[in-house]
């Protein structure tokens, strides 16, 4: 048993952190997260949709048929800083002195492509007017404009771009000027997460970066209202300090600062479930700050969403029917059976291995459960090579088998079999959720009650040259709603468009 000192124990009810929660983390680390059990992957045929023109079509016309009663809300992941966008750049910064070799010559020795492909394209960059207004007349050749370029880009003295948060740089350039992904979302939410005129949107941001958030609605937000007619009901979060975890040294005893403090780390997104939980709406919409696209992709994009909004309601709607006969208890053999074929079909949901043997009043209970959990519809891509997580079956331990995203960290690629399993996968998620989380009264669920804490990651650091263990909670969309109902269906190539580097501002979708 941890012992904990009083100065500890007020550590903790500062952050709102249990004694319990601790306990139990600490034993997380003892025990050790095994890896997940891959069983199959999912695939086109076998746990992923795939819906002809037609289908789409008519499943955006049940969303928009049943639009005006919904109440609708975008949630959007923002607090990713942009500093490892340019951790190439940065690294671009210290090791070019233009004053002592030529670009090419460093590019040469270095072998830096980032640093290549960056240079070579300036132009095509949504900031490239703003920065060269700024370094005008500096630079006595090309080669020093360009590190003056990266320096005036980066640097506190200059734009300070490597604080900024991700959604607030300029992603796209139009001839009226630049946009940032906050402003992408806001124009994408008016396209489907709009009722009787009025869209809602959250944003997790990071506590440094509210006021240049609301900086930012107040600048863009009126001109995207009108340009849109829509009313933005913007609110905010942060992640909260109860979700961070207790850093252990190799000895798993917490790990203490110089101070004496116990070290607690950011839980990672699977933290921001607490956030997801505060919000309550028929639809939620999820997707990260910097997966948005240009103007002339908006309606494609746009419809994708709710051509997954219209499966969603399609299969909630009969969800809730059975939902309410099992609940009055006027459910006979046939009904039982019609539903457990809804759930496995439908939902994806598997039945315990000795369902056939429980008694009837046992499978109503089961088939009760089964149905009353809230409900995800994944968007998966094709794999062409990007990482993120993809689309499995897993067996739990009991062997029981559900639908779940997985990311790589969670699979023993060393174990022959589950590599191979890797190999057949064809699709990934590129966080495109549509969820619902309310059941059949309208009651908004418990999410805390859906998430597999079994799922997290343990990670190992160093501080102050001492090494450490972390723990990352159960990811958002992975553990964080493994007990959720999941449907997965293939959407097209271009809603997955993630910024994660300064140069993927130079793929198409993202050039005006």
């Amino acid at each position: 048993m941890i012992e904990l000192s009083p100065k500890d124990l007020e550590q903790l009810d500062s952050k709102g952190i249990s004694k319990e929660k601790v306990t139990n983390q600490i034993q997380t680390f003892k025990e050790g997260i095994p890896f997940v059990q891959l069983s199959q992957a999912a695939v086109v045929g076998n746990g992923i949709l795939r819906f002809s023109e037609k289908e789409q079509l008519d499943l955006l016309q049940y969303f928009e048929d049943n639009r005006k009663e919904l109440e609708l809300l975008k949630f959007v992941p923002a607090s990713g800083a942009a500093s490892r966008m340019f951790k190439a750049m940065f690294n671009f910064l210290d090791s070019y002195n233009p004053s002592k070799e030529k670009l090419s010559e460093y590019i040469e020795r270095t072998g830096d492509k980032d640093a290549k492909k960056f240079t070579e394209n300036l132009s095509d960059f949504p900031f490239y007017d703003l920065i060269m207004s700024r370094i005008k007349g500096k630079a006595s050749n090309k080669d020093e404009e360009a590190y003056l370029f990266v320096k005036e880009m980066l640097t506190e003295e200059g734009l300070n771009y490597g604080f900024y948060p991700k959604g607030l740089l300029p992603f796209h350039k139009y001839d009226t000027g630049t946009a940032t992904p906050f402003e992408e979302h806001l124009k994408e939410a008016a396209l489907y997460a709009k009722t009787k005129g009025r869209a809602n949107l959250h944003f997790t941001v990071s506590e440094q970066h509210d006021e240049m958030f609301a900086k930012e609605e107040a600048s863009v937000g009126p001109k995207i209202s009108k340009r849109t007619d829509t009313i933005f009901k913007v609110s905010y979060s942060n992640q909260k300090p109860s979700t961070d975890t207790i850093a252990v040294d190799m000895d798993n005893r917490p790990f203490k600062n110089n101070d004496g403090s116990i070290l607690f780390r950011p839980g990672g997104h699977g933290a921001l479930i607490e956030n997801l939980n505060d919000q309550d709406a028929d639809i939620i919409f999820i997707k990260n700050i910097d997966n948005v696209v240009v103007d002339k992709n908006l309606e494609t994009v746009a419809n994708s969403k709710k051509m997954l909004a219209g499966v969603l309601k399609k299969v909630q709607d009969k969800a809730f029917s059975y939902a309410k006969l099992l609940e009055n208890d006027d459910v006979s053999i046939e009904k039982s059976d019609e539903i457990k074929a809804f759930l496995e079909r439908n939902l994806n949901v598997r039945m315990p291995k000795n369902y056939d043997d429980f008694s009837v009043d046992e499978q109503k209970k089961v088939l009760k459960d089964r149905i009353n959990r809230p409900i995800r519809v994944c968007g998966m891509v094709k794999n062409e090579g990007e990482p993120g997580g993809g689309p499995f079956w897993i067996k739990d331990g009991q062997g029981n088998l559900s639908l779940q995203i997985i990311e790589s960290a969670q699979i023993d690629m060393d174990n022959k079999e589950q590599a191979a399993i890797v190999q057949n996968a064809t699709h990934f998620n590129p966080v495109d959720l549509v969820c619902g989380v309310r059941n059949h009264k309208g009651e908004k669920f418990n999410l805390l009650d859906y998430v597999d804490t079994k799922q997290g990651f343990i990670t190992g650091k160093t501080k102050e040259g001492k090494e450490l263990k972390a723990l990352e909670l159960p990811g958002l969309w992975n553990g964080g709603m493994a007990f959720w109902n999941t449907i997965f269906v293939e959407v097209p190539l271009v809603t997955f468009n993630p910024v994660k580097t300064v140069n993927n501002l130079l793929k198409p979708t993202h050039q005006a």
